[in-house]
């Protein structure tokens, strides 16, 4: 009998509480399986290390216990590739919980786990125990982390057919070799595993082996942990053919025969697992066309061993019209419900649509508020008959800032920044800000856009700008010299309402002060001259210095234009098209006013390819013309205004620089060689004049191809493309050229030409001849003078004093003026380029080498911009 029970060694816990764990109890009988029971218990409650029953001789017992310590912290030590917060939400000790050795071992192998599930099998964790005073212990946990477990091989045994390397590709898994070196897939994970047995399969349904199963898959771990080989044994069976291909419908408005001949899928042709999953997701959409929902299409396949044929009856289950019970949107924190309902097709009440499910699908993805692959649910609604949509969403930001850089050897550095707001106050709105820097040209617009104007699907917008552009050239000596100005400033009103589901017409209204003015230094008499023609006396351009193409190029208009554009778009997508077309046809009238005249013609169109297998085609081709409405503005004029024409070049025809394409005037300076012939610059950085004078035609087409990348790629962003470009731009009036007024002078001897500096009368603003004083004058040597003889201080003024002067006189040096690069001859150009979600926002960069060319046209190599989001 027990006679009385004693608690010795407890520290934290009551003696009371101790002896609640045991059945012990004053007064009771006890045996020596009673006492082994009490130990067991005490142990089970997690709550000592160490625990002795004394007395049992003579019924007094005593349990002498000693206490598990108090955890004071848990400690985390070498591990580098896996972050201390993800590993303290795996392990369960934690500060002023109980330590055990039960537990201790626990986390370890949790710890272990999460290491192999990163593919580091050679991870090793040991714990230790570090003893404070107060029984309480640190808790350390050393990580030797190891080296990630690689693939280092797969092996494939019973495949007849097909090559170990052919069915590598299909798997997801890849051998650790330097080809694979970025991709992540080259580490073991047994889910992938089961992942690729599975692409084993489909590939051989595909290709007509409906026998074919994978017998085993074994993953073996080399000895030193660091890779693993594994193993595949397959069975390919035989390969099978189409049979009688049907359609069996329970409902009565399906014509089986025709759907049957429109399934894609003929008999005799190569079994193909896909053409049957295909032909199963045709005959559902048809059916949700005709209000079917909920359709079934279940295939009964009836295999033939001896024949090898596989015959197939794809059977429509009887269903009921469904009609729109509701359309639930969710996820939109920012985005009004109003912005995304109207761009469902269908309401609740209308009959469901599959089609219509599928646009509106599309539609919602256009407007890249959201992320990508989003798709609309069917769910079953309260009734049979009744579906419910919903729209899950996940927004994306929407605010771009793009930043652009470029170096070109007429302008040097180029800059272009712009910020835009795609959903501004989540409404769906359009405001959008860029600045453009260069030595070329400056730029500064603003525009807005309002979709639905009073919730109506009248979309208007307006845009107001500010253009400065600078035509220039360099001297023999590198130095900047501008010839030409252009500054635009003006605003422009749009408009569009929908025809159709996929015709759109838009209307604009623009309004526009250009003024074209030349360098002050292209004018010979009067130093205040600004430069535009009308604001001087004198009024006059010097064609020797400018160009006479510039000359006649001068000068401040208003332009007052009406347009309209007619547009048709089936795209899937506006930001990453994969299916669809889009055509847009646009003209521009000026003349409502103002003081240019023309009609402006432009074609765009464009078209994409999903071929399959991630690869995306899509071809590009657009034109366009100008007429002018203006009579004849004189000999070598072209009616057309210099500013009024097409430009090409980079950004749109890669290959080429800005404005890099088509009619220019260039003019060379002579020199003279070592055996005194006078021969022309051919250099084209030293050329005195490269001007753009742009086209009044115009056509430029594309071909692209983006290609798919591992998975390794696709996880760092990469979308590179291959493409190739043509393309011209062609049809003003030859300008009249400068260089046959220069003097020459023939060698008696030899004959040979040799081009003189052209000596000419300096004039003052009031048209009289300048003349300079001898340097012999005693009062005013070297001073200028309208005075033949003697001095005037002022222009026109009475002449004083004997002096005989002489006539001021400039010099300009010989150089020869081409005209070239009219004609429609296609230019072409070849190139690759890249997109990658750099860390620090999107980046293209595009390698395109002109292949044909003309020799006018001014090409460029490489090209790359770079933005964000936010």
């Amino acid at each position: 009998m027990i006679k009385s029970i004693r608690v010795e060694g407890a520290q934290r816990l009551e003696p009371e509480t101790v002896l609640s764990y045991t059945k012990l109890r004053t007064g009771q009988a006890f045996t020596n399986e009673t006492l082994d029971q009490a130990i067991k218990d005490l142990y089970a409650s997690e709550l000592f290390a160490d625990v002795i029953i004394a007395g049992a001789d003579t019924g007094d017992l005593v349990l002498r216990v000693r206490e598990n310590p108090v955890i004071n912290r848990v400690i985390f030590e070498g591990n580098k590739r896996l972050k201390e917060d993800k590993i303290k939400k795996e392990v369960k000790l934690a500060p002023r919980q109980i330590f055990t050795r039960t537990a201790v071992r626990q986390d370890v192998a949790r710890i272990v786990e999460l290491y192999r599930r990163q593919g580091r099998f050679a991870a090793v964790v040991e714990p230790k125990m570090v003893s404070l005073d107060q029984n309480r212990v640190d808790v350390i946990f050393e990580v030797s982390e190891g080296p990630k477990s690689k693939v280092r091989q797969i092996n494939i045994l019973g495949n007849e057919v097909y090559s170990d390397s052919k069915l590598r590709e299909q798997m997801a898994t890849k051998q650790a070799r330097l080809t694979t070196l970025l991709s992540s897939n080259t580490s073991y994970d047994q889910d992938r595993l089961a992942y690729d047995q599975q692409k084993l399969r489909q590939f051989y349904l595909t290709e007509g082996y409906a026998d074919f199963k994978v017998t085993s898959a074994v993953a073996e771990l080399t000895p030193d942990k660091k890779d693993f080989i594994i193993t595949y044994v397959v069975e390919e069976g035989k390969r099978y053919k189409f049979g009688d291909i049907s359609v069996d419908s329970d409902i009565r408005d399906f014509d089986n025969k025709k759907l049957a001949a429109n399934l894609g899928i003929n008999k005799g042709d190569w079994y193909d697992a896909k053409k049957v999953e295909t032909a199963i997701d045709s005959l559902s959409e048809a059916a949700g066309l005709f209000g079917y929902a909920f359709t079934e299409v279940n295939p009964d396949y009836a295999r033939d061993k001896d024949t090898l044929t596989m015959g197939i009856n794809f059977h429509i289950a009887e269903a009921k019209r469904t009609y729109v019970e509701r359309i639930d949107i969710n996820g939109n924190t920012q985005t009004q419900d109003k912005v995304i309902r109207r761009e469902i097709r269908l309401s609740e009440g209308d009959a469901f649509n599959s089609f219509q499910v599928k646009r509106s699908q599309d539609r919602i993805n256009s407007l890249g508020y959201f992320q990508d692959k989003f798709e609309i649910k069917q769910t079953q609604g309260s009734s049979p008959d009744r579906v419910v949509l919903t729209a899950n969403l996940e927004e994306k930001s929407t605010g771009e800032l793009s930043l652009s850089a470029g170096y070109s050897s007429l302008e040097r550095f180029i800059i272009q920044a712009s910020i835009r707001q795609r959903n501004f106050r989540g409404k769906g709105q359009e405001l959008r800000a860029s600045v453009n820097y260069s030595t070329y040209s400056k730029s500064v617009e603003l525009g807005f856009t309002e979709p639905y104007l009073f919730n109506k699907n009248i979309a208007i917008g307006g845009d107001i700008f500010r253009r400065d552009y600078n035509a220039f050239n360099y001297t023999v000596d590198n130095q900047r010299q501008t010839t030409y100005t252009q500054v635009s400033t003006g605003f422009q009103i749009r408009s569009g309402v929908p025809l159709t589901e996929y015709w759109q017409l838009a209307g604009r209204y623009g309004l526009s002060y250009d003024q074209v003015g030349l360098d002050k230094s292209t004018y010979y008499t009067d130093s205040n001259f600004d430069g535009v023609r009308g604001n001087s006396s004198a009024d006059a351009c010097d064609p020797l210095q400018a160009g006479r193409y510039l000359c006649d190029a001068i000068g401040n208009r208003w332009t007052s234009s009406v347009g309209y554009s007619l547009i048709y778009d089936s795209l899937n997508s506006r930001l990453r098209p994969t299916a669809g077309h889009r055509f847009i046809f646009s003209q521009d009238i000026a003349g409502l006013g103002g003081d240019v005249k023309y009609i402006r013609t432009k074609f765009e169109g464009s078209k994409f390819f999903n071929i399959g297998s991630g690869f995306i085609a899509s071809a590009n081709l657009e034109g366009g013309y100008i007429k002018s409405l203006e009579k004849s503005r004189g000999v070598g004029i072209d009616n057309v205004r210099i500013t009024d024409r097409f430009y090409l070049g980079e950004p749109d025809f890669r290959g080429f620089d800005i404005r890099g394409v088509g009619p220019r005037v260039q003019r060379q300076s002579y020199t003279t060689d070592a055996a005194g012939n006078q021969t022309l610059v051919t250099d084209r950085t030293q050329l005195l004049a490269d001007d753009a004078l742009g086209g009044r035609a115009y056509y430029l087409g594309k071909l692209e191809l983006e290609i798919p990348l591992g998975a390794g790629a696709r996880e760092l962003g990469l979308r590179p493309s291959i493409y190739v470009q043509a393309g011209a731009l062609f049809g003003i009036t030859s300008p009249v050229l400068q260089g046959s007024q220069f003097p020459t002078q023939i060698d008696p001897v030899t004959g040979r030409v040799t081009y003189l500096p052209l000596i000419t009368q300096n004039f003052a603003s009031n048209g009289n001849p300048l003349y300079v004083v001898p340097t012999t004058d005693a009062l005013n040597a070297g001073s200028a003078t309208t005075c033949a003889v003697g001095y005037s201080a002022t222009i026109g003024g009475a002449c004083t004093g004997t002096s005989v002067n002489t006539a001021s006189t400039s010099s300009t040096a010989p150089f020869k003026e081409t005209f070239g690069g009219d004609s429609p001859r296609p230019r072409i150009s070849v190139g690759a380029g890249v997109n990658w979600n750099s860390p620090f926002g999107p980046l293209r960069i595009d390698l395109a080498y002109a292949l044909l060319k003309d020799k006018s046209d001014d090409s460029k190599l490489v090209t790359f911009n770079v933005g964000t989001q936010f």
